[in-house]
């Protein structure tokens, strides 16, 4: 899977809410009320996630988690990446 062009990843940030790009990955913290919730959100992007065999970085501050996509193998942000920032925002609106 081919690495995208700055150019590219700029227009397809531009049709997801609050997705920004910096160190070669595209990131998005998200909000919960508490930590059972933030939680509950990673827990349900897993099964998507080992499908795709492709997995974010993921961290998880209390009440807010950060997804950080990359696709390591080639070193920087792929359509992959969108992709699964897509998903990441169908579980998000699901919950």
């Amino acid at each position: 899977m081919a690495l995208l062009p700055k150019d590219e990843i700029d227009k397809q940030l531009g049709t997801l809410d609050g997705w920004t790009y910096s160190d070669d990955a595209i990131h998005k913290q998200f909000t919960f009320s508490g930590f059972p919730q933030a939680v509950e959100f990673v827990s349900s992007l897993v099964a998507d996630c080992e499908s795709d065999d492709h997995h974010p970085d993921i961290a998880i501050n209390y009440r807010r988690v950060t997804l950080s996509w990359s696709t390591h193998s080639q070193g920087g942000v792929t359509a992959k990446d969108f992709d699964g920032a897509r998903m990441a925002e169908r579980h998000f609106l699901e919950r």
